[in-house]
């Protein structure tokens, strides 16, 4: 089917390649799509709902059909054919709608870059050209973005002025405040001309691609100005058998023809409701196509026909379409009822063109109903600083393309404060067009009457969303799935919002089109992610003292991205045992703990309390320097976000810690409120979390262990009490040291510089200092009903649930979350409460279990754990009304064997808090 001349393929480079098991050979600048139409290919995929045989139906992005899987050299699923440039060695197959991920990582590079200029234009066809050549000849810095391998756009698919449009690429490339992007798709439009595209760098070479070079590239462009020229897209129109392979947009057909040189059939039928379907057909006919007939929607028919040695029949429609696999033959109705039956293995469709509007959508325009294009186009107002030019606008004849897109440069060349110079534009004549004719469905059987091929959607299908008493397009798109599939709608939304008024009733251009969302095209998940991949996109965190805990044999857990000592395992030790004996000796002697990961905020600046005190439930402004209070946070539905510790270090001065895997989280949360809430307080917060690293010195002898390597520090009770903090120098260490337990014993937070944390570590280490990991800690603080925010709450738990209304203030004024703890709910007795739990058989219970009475559901188990200061397992849990049935059993269940449980408070070791102060 390869014509016997033209094209710009290379004829002297064949290349090989396989579809489906088969061996076949195409050209240097095919597509696999051209190069499968070129060897007689017509099925090339079955549709995802019906597995009915699909064939090429468009030339571009915008194909439903050919959507194939690549196996070698890298498996690639869901491209579309008619995208994939041709490569030697090429291995793909056929899909049904759906793919298959590779089963082995991607050896590929990706990467990201950004890029400024005064002129983004995007698109390189007529308009583009001509716009990007006024830009570049002002001097003006421009980008030009095209998703071909070559600049020309639709010229390049119907072989007129390609001698210009090789003139205008060279004086592109010779400007020298220009670049342009080819193979590259500009996919998302968002404020302040933001734009993103994908370059395509090496795909279409296959297993020569260089390793050091990326496959894919995100461009992050900020324009000052922005040109759409992003052409328009053929739509097809409903009728019965409109899928079969060997039906195809005449556009796509005339595209093969001069751009691959393939003959897409032998003998043609073409369906056409305007003028550019006969350009195809003339084109075709000369190639050596037979056109059987040309069946004009139009009751007279047009004068684009004229001298052309074709038979034309006004009024005519496809009334059906035979062939079991592939079209054979073609059923004509007249106006008269009068029906044709034409032997054909292709028909060409041309139901109108939809200038390409998502971008222009994306950056907040609209689109407006044109009766005269039977299309929606750009309404020429938008927020953002763009020129839409050429077919993107409706100004689909090539002259008015060429004057648009230089109108458009000249346009945005002035507005970026350049000079315009006017490039050399061909001089065309134009022919007289007859206007095109609104139609969107044919008579036929509904249930074969296609409108979007990707999802087997028909006008059957819609017919019954409107049955339903839907009247929205978007309500009928999410009904029947038409536009959501990979192709996003390109030839099947305006045709479906026209079937969707014709059913209806209703005027088209009332009833409006679906959201145009970004990305325009798909884009790979390995592109979007770039070089933040593995250990770039999930860093590994580790404290200071990550080594030394390596050496000693700790085991590690991950907290967020931090790598925090689990336990540390002595010969012989399982984990059970090895916490116990890290607990007993944090109870019974001294033991010290890493708690670098803390998030540590520093809160500066004269509105400092001010702000912390609409952030906290409880009062942090009347906290004297020196002082330290335990403060909780709540989102403004009064649930608890984080808990942690205020230090008050000057009049103006707070350092603020929270849970680690919070620590992001809160620093985010304080600038939302800073920036968007109350910009007027005087306040800047900075991460500290990595600049102080901590070391918990827990047990009865750790008073003992700080006075011999802080002997300049009084650490007695009266002189250095609870919720304090004192700087020192510890064992020979610039130190902050605060009086704070996590534990219920004995306990200092030694704070010192990242880099000091070894020493200080090794110092205490060889005082006799036994480490502890964090599943210690997790038993240490639930001994004392010390909840961890995340793991005993669910964002559903107030402090007063967790038993912390102490902390929360009746005399400020306001806080977040302080109206929302009036609510009824709130105040509920039934809610759940933070409590203890003791199995009365002694076992372990499940983290997560329900906990259960007469079948009903109150709750579950949130901490669970053996220990060794109360010698038998215990647990903590959310309970309805669980401060309410203290002392009442209940049951816990994980499966089909349910333990008793009594339900005990939530401090199950010294409840008396005698053991704090030593």
């Amino acid at each position: 089917m390869r014509a016997g001349n033209g094209g710009l393929v290379d004829r002297d480079r064949p290349l090989r390649f396989t579809f489906d098991g088969v061996e076949y050979q195409g050209l240097q600048s095919d597509t696999l799509a051209s190069a499968l139409l070129a060897n007689g290919v017509r099925q090339v995929a079955t549709s995802i709902r019906l597995g009915r045989p699909r064939g090429i139906f468009a030339a571009g992005v915008e194909e439903p059909n050919a959507l194939v899987q690549i196996e070698e050299p890298f498996p690639e699923p869901m491209l579309p054919a008619t995208t994939i440039e041709l490569y030697d060695g090429l291995v793909a197959r056929s899909l049904n709608g759906r793919g298959r991920l590779a089963d082995r990582p991607d050896p590929a590079r990706y990467d990201a870059t950004h890029a400024h200029c005064d002129v983004l234009v995007i698109g390189a066809g007529p308009a583009g050209l001509a716009a990007a050549s006024v830009a570049a000849a002002s001097g003006a810095r421009t980008i030009v973005v095209d998703d071909q391998p070559q600049l020309g756009g639709s010229l390049l698919g119907t072989g007129e002025q390609l001698d210009w449009v090789a003139s205008a690429a060279a004086g592109l490339k010779a400007a020298p405040e220009v670049r342009v992007l080819t193979r590259t798709t500009a996919f998302g439009y968002y404020d302040d001309n933001h734009v993103i595209a994908v370059e395509r760098r090496t795909g279409h070479l296959g297993a020569a691609a260089p390793a050091h070079k990326s496959r894919e590239r995100i461009w992050r462009i900020r324009a000052r100005q922005v040109v759409l020229a992003t052409g328009a897209h053929e739509r097809s129109l409903a009728f019965s058998g409109n899928d079969l392979p060997g039906v195809m947009l005449a556009g796509a057909a005339r595209t093969y023809l001069h751009r691959y040189g393939v003959l897409p059939g032998r003998r043609a039928v073409v369906l056409t409701s305007n003028d550019s379907a006969y350009a195809a057909a003339r084109d075709l006919h000369a190639a050596g196509v037979e056109i059987a007939a040309i069946a004009d929607l139009r009751p007279g028919g047009s004068g684009a026909g004229d001298g052309l040695d074709i038979e034309v029949l006004p009024g005519w429609a496809v009334a059906g379409v035979t062939g079991a696999d592939q079209v054979s033959a073609v059923t004509l109705r007249g106006p008269d009822g009068a029906e044709r039956n034409l032997d054909a293995d292709l028909l060409l469709v041309s139901g109108g063109w939809n200038p390409v509007g998502a971008l222009y959508s994306q950056a907040g325009g609209r689109l407006a109903y044109d009766d005269t294009l039977a299309a929606f186009r750009p309404d020429g107002h938008c927020r953002q600083a763009l020129h839409v030019a050429g077919s993107a606008s409706g100004s689909y004849q090539l002259g008015l393309c060429l004057s648009a897109g230089a109108a458009a440069g000249r346009s945005a060349t002035q507005a970026v404060g350049f000079v315009p110079v006017e490039p050399a534009i061909p001089k065309i004549k134009e022919r007289e067009v007859t206007p095109g004719l609104a139609v969107w469905m044919l008579p036929g059987d509904e249930s074969t009457q296609f409108v979007d091929l990707q999802r087997d959607v028909t006008v059957a299908d819609i017919a019954r969303a409107t049955g339903t008493g839907m009247r929205s397009v978007e309500h009928v798109k999410r009904y029947t799935t038409a536009g959501t599939a990979h192709d996003q709608g390109k030839t099947s939304g305006t045709l479906a919002s026209g079937v969707v008024a014709e059913l209806l009733g209703v005027d088209v251009g009332e009833l409006g089109t679906t959201t145009f969302r970004p990305p325009y095209v798909p884009v790979s998940f390995a592109a979007l992610a770039g070089r933040d991949r593995g250990m770039r996109f999930d860093p590994v965190r580790v404290t200071a003292l990550h080594s030394w805990h390596e050496a000693n044999g700790a085991e590690f857990e991950n907290v967020g991205q931090w790598k925090r000592p689990w336990y540390y395992p002595r010969a012989g030790e399982d984990m059970t045992t090895a916490v116990l004996r890290e607990c007993r000796t944090a109870r019974e002697d001294v033991a010290m703990m890493d708690a670098s990961t803390l998030g540590k905020i520093d809160v500066q600046g004269e509105d400092a309390g001010e702000f912390l005190d609409r952030l906290y439930t409880n009062m942090i402004s009347t906290l004297k320097p020196g002082a330290i209070r335990y403060g909780v946070m709540c989102r403004p539905d009064g649930m608890v976000l984080d808990d942690g510790t205020v230090i008050r270090l000057t009049e103006t001065r707070f350092l603020v810690t929270t849970t680690t895997g919070n620590a992001a989280a809160i620093l985010d949360w304080m600038e939302e409120w800073l920036q968007t809430e109350w910009p007027e307080l005087r306040v800047r917060c900075t991460s500290v979390t990595e600049q102080w690293a901590t070391v918990a010195l827990v047990g009865p002898r750790s008073r003992e262990v700080l006075a011999a390597i802080a002997p300049g520090l009084d650490v007695s009770k009266d002189g250095f009490s609870f919720m304090t903090w004192r700087d020192a120098t510890v064992a020979g260490l610039d130190a902050r040291v605060c009086r704070i337990s996590f534990s219920g014993e004995l306990a200092y937070e030694i704070n010192v510089t990242w880099w000091d944390a070894l020493s200080l570590w090794e110092a205490l280490a060889e005082l006799g200092v036994m480490p502890y990991g964090t599943e210690t800690m997790h038993v240490l603080r639930a001994e004392k009903g010390y909840p961890i925010i995340g793991q005993d709450t669910d964002g559903t738990v107030t402090p007063h649930d967790l038993g912390l209304g102490w902390a929360v203030s009746t005399k400020k004024a306001d806080f977040l979350g302080k109206r929302s703890f009036s609510r009824a709910e709130n105040s509920r007795a039934d809610r759940k409460h933070l409590v203890g739990l003791l199995s009365d058989d002694g076992s372990l219970l499940t983290e997560g279990a329900a906990l259960i009475v007469d079948r009903t559901s109150l709750g579950h188990v949130t901490s669970s754990y053996h220990s060794a200061a109360l010698g038998r397992t215990f647990a903590l849990g959310l309970v309805r009304g669980g401060r309410d049935l203290i002392g009442q059993t209940i049951w816990a269940t994980l499966g089909d064997d349910p333990t008793p449980v009594t339900i005990t408070g939530s401090v199950l070791y010294d409840p008396e808090g005698a053991r704090r102060d030593g």
